[in-house]
């Protein structure tokens, strides 16, 4: 073998496995969900009357950034790993079905009781992201669990809720995306309500939230394909990948629109270079390039405000960021949405985020055969993993 060889050989040796079938991903991917899970239960108990929205997402950003500083400490080729906020905390109440994550200057009225609160966050460990979305009733108090008699709304969660097991459930190796919109069409169907249709679900990768690989939650008619929609590709999962499983589903139409809630959340588009003429859009962008080069952040980690808010407008005009826009509902529609991580292992689909649906939602739907089915066997999974679990700690118990 010439050198020329050896060097390139040894190029290839080196490369890094970015992919599950890299055990150490599978860890950061795995440690990353449970920072996930333990913000999204700390926010859960945070809803309550009173509480203040930002505030709300100032907590579930302060339990990420300190549960990351406790891992990874060590230096990696001299550099420190990056590790952090990987979405950044939204709280959506009511008609508002995500992305609001409001500065300090233009908070709204706190929540109150029985007000419809949607979560959603990530949080990453050197790029490997995971992320979930919750919706819950604001309760009376802290003891005081919500009556759940919002048949409505109640359905509408329920619907939600299985449709993002459904779909998780569907998303393994050699399946297509088409496979899982089918599956999320059938269950809202079957309980009356609609997908959001801008909604989709998204293949992560390493520092990259929304990759190429995605699924629509529903196919778009032909009158919605003459306005614009856009069908999403076929696809097929692959094993080794990673999915953002994302569900909203809605008793109205499905036709999101912006309010005029101030877009606060944005994305670098890192294909786009253009020379910005305000002093305030270069301040952004240099911001954005240092702390926010890949992955969705918010503009109150900026500590000069106004020119963000100023700044922020230019770099949009020429495609420097990508916002993601505060989306409503029509008033009195219910809305819910929930959201999970799935690890496509060797074993098969892995649910590694996402908190059960609160007890109080119901419905007097039952799903369809085939739903029932797969909501059957999803459930004889978890109680086995329960009890083998169970079984663990009660033998390491004995043995101490």
């Amino acid at each position: 073998m010439s050198s020329d060889e050896e060097s390139v050989g040894s190029n290839a040796s080196e490369e890094e496995i970015t992919d599950l079938s890299n055990s150490d991903v599978c860890t950061k991917h795995v440690e990353a969900s449970k920072i996930v899970n333990l913000a999204l239960q700390g926010l859960v108990q945070q809803c309550i009357p009173g509480a203040k929205v930002v505030d709300l997402c100032q907590f579930g950003a302060t339990v990420i950034d300190a549960s990351v500083a406790k891992l990874y400490n060590k230096k990696v080729n001299g550099q420190p790993v990056e590790k952090g906020v990987a979405f950044p905390v939204c709280i959506s109440v009511n008609d508002i079905v995500c992305n609001h994550s409001p500065l300090a200057s233009e908070e709204l009225e706190p929540l109150k009781e029985g007000d419809v609160v949607k979560i959603d966050l990530g949080c990453h460990i050197d790029g490997y992201i995971s992320v979930a979305a919750h919706t819950l009733v604001v309760p009376a108090g802290p003891d005081s669990p919500p009556a759940g008699d919002d048949e409505v709304l109640g359905n509408v969660a329920v619907a939600a809720y299985n449709a993002m097991l459904v779909a998780a459930d569907a998303i393994k190796a050699g399946a297509t995306n088409a496979d899982v919109t089918k599956a999320v069409e059938r269950v809202a169907s079957n309980y009356g309500v609609s997908p959001i249709s801008t909604v989709r679900m998204h293949q992560m990768k390493r520092f990259v939230i929304d990759g190429v690989k995605e699924v629509a939650l529903k196919e778009p008619t032909a009158d919605e394909l003459e306005e614009g929609e856009e069908k999403v590709p076929e696809c097929t999962f692959e094993q080794g990948e990673v999915y953002a499983v994302d569900v909203a589903l809605s008793t109205g139409d499905g036709k999101v629109r912006p309010g005029t809630l101030r877009t606060t959340v944005f994305k670098r588009n890192v294909e786009t270079s253009y020379k910005l003429k305000m002093k305030a859009s270069r301040y952004v962008l240099s911001e954005v390039d240092k702390k926010f080069p890949t992955l969705p952040f918010t503009l109150r980690h900026f500590e000069e405000e106004t020119q963000a808010k100023m700044g922020v407008q230019e770099c949009v005009a020429h495609g420097l960021l990508t916002p993601y826009p505060c989306l409503h509902e029509k008033a009195g529609e219910k809305v819910a949405h929930f959201k999970c991580t799935v690890l496509l292992l060797p074993s098969g689909t892995s649910r590694v985020t996402g908190l059960d649906m609160p007890e109080y939602f119901k419905t007097d739907k039952t799903p369809d055969e085939e739903t029932g089915k797969v909501l059957a066997a999803i459930a004889e999974k978890a109680a086995k993993k329960a009890k083998k679990k169970a079984a663990k700690k009660k033998k390491k118990k004995a043995s101490s």
